[in-house]
């Protein structure tokens, strides 16, 4: 095959890849394209294609492989991530490409694993075969920028999702928010659920909107954890958070002055409780918080507010995208803020990049990625 047939095939891996988002983690998503040479030298036939499953197993690699079957003696293997090379609940990647009798393996990147960095690489080649890597990394990047940013900054990726008025209001100076944006950027909202591990909210818009935080109406089967920054833990167990528990997972952020009882309440419910130190400000101290969520598995987080929770991201440069949807409305300045106070006394370097812009329904969606050292992309 030529260079252009292993992207195009690598840009295949990828994409099948993505439908893993929201749904493996802590694993990253993979994709993998089992390609049979053409006798006449043509570009190649698809024999076994697989992507991550839910759960984190089967991986890429052995679901394609089962797929093509014998076929993938003497092909060539794409894979959107180097193949894992050590013994957890299933034996190495690296391994099964090597039993199966594939001739080629092509990699878009190498994974930072610690227990992988180069081994597959290494475990392929010492078995003979030929090994291509870097072939539309960037690509692969950006879809796993979630596992990256975990394995690389201990941290899940953010992106920051803000439903605003035109000057820049979440709720009327009476509180009422729902709804600013139309039904067709609600239903992008959900289908951004879907491809993250998890949705958080403050303990404000926790208590005021008493939001739910599940993905409706797409089909899915399987539900994001809610997390809840609740310094207090003054959300009540007959949320609707609460009430749902069983549905889908929550878990809560909260301080070290949280009563025993309410702890007790929530655990005693069914949610995972992690306690966090705080800022000098005397918030949680939200990159303590994110620590313990890396630590816990996840990696690509939405969220979805409020103006407190969001200033915090921002301030500490957590935010990695910030996806906006613009109404057509006004509020004045005795609406809420999309985010709360910052405390910017100067006009910095601008630390997001406008990377797409399109009208969804009535509204304008804007999306941005951070540009600032140290993010996930």
């Amino acid at each position: 095959m030529t260079a252009a047939d292993d992207a195009r095939f690598m840009r295949l891996a990828v994409a099948l890849g993505r439908r893993g988002l929201g749904k493996v983690w802590p694993n990253p998503a993979v994709g993998c394209v089992i390609v049979r040479n053409c006798p006449a030298g043509g570009s190649g036939a698809i024999v076994g294609r697989g992507w991550t499953q839910p759960g984190g197993r089967p991986h890429a690699e052995t679901q394609a492989l089962a797929r093509a079957g014998s076929a993938a003696r003497g092909a060539t293997a794409c894979v959107s991530l180097e193949p894992c090379a050590h013994h957890g609940r299933t034996p190495p990647c690296a391994e099964a490409l090597v039993r199966a009798g594939v001739a080629r393996v092509v990699t878009a990147l190498a994974d930072p694993d610690k227990r992988v960095n180069g081994g597959g690489h290494a475990m392929l080649r010492a078995a003979g075969i030929e090994v291509v890597e870097g072939v539309e990394t960037a690509l692969a990047a950006e879809a796993n920028a979630g596992f990256l940013c975990r394995v690389r900054h201990g941290r899940p990726l953010v992106t920051l999702k803000l439903a605003l008025t035109l000057d820049g209001r979440i709720a009327t100076a009476s509180g009422e928010s729902r709804w600013i944006t139309g039904p067709q950027a609600r239903r992008m909202v959900h289908a951004m659920r879907a491809s993250h591990d998890a949705v958080m909210v403050g303990a404000g818009t926790a208590r005021l909107d008493d939001p739910d935080l599940r993905i409706r109406d797409l089909g899915v089967s399987q539900q994001p954890v809610r997390i809840v920054a609740d310094g207090r833990l003054g959300l009540c167990t007959d949320s609707r958070l609460g009430r749902s528990i069983e549905a889908a997972p929550v878990w809560l952020l909260h301080g070290a002055a949280a009563p025993t009882s309410l702890r007790r309440a929530w655990k005693q419910h069914g949610a995972r409780l992690f306690e966090c130190p705080h800022d000098p400000l005397g918030r949680l101290d939200i990159v303590a918080a994110l620590g313990q969520l890396g630590d816990a598995g996840l990696t690509r987080i939405l969220c979805e507010g409020g103006g407190g929770l969001a200033a915090s991201l921002v301030q500490a440069g957590l935010v990695d995208e910030l996806v906006v949807f613009s109404a057509g409305r006004l509020f004045g300045a005795d609406g809420a803020a999309g985010v709360a106070a910052l405390g910017l006394n100067e006009i910095g370097p601008c630390p997001f990049a406008l990377v797409e812009s399109r009208t969804v329904g009535v509204d304008l969606m804007h999306r941005w990625r951070r540009v600032a050292p140290g993010g996930a992309f």
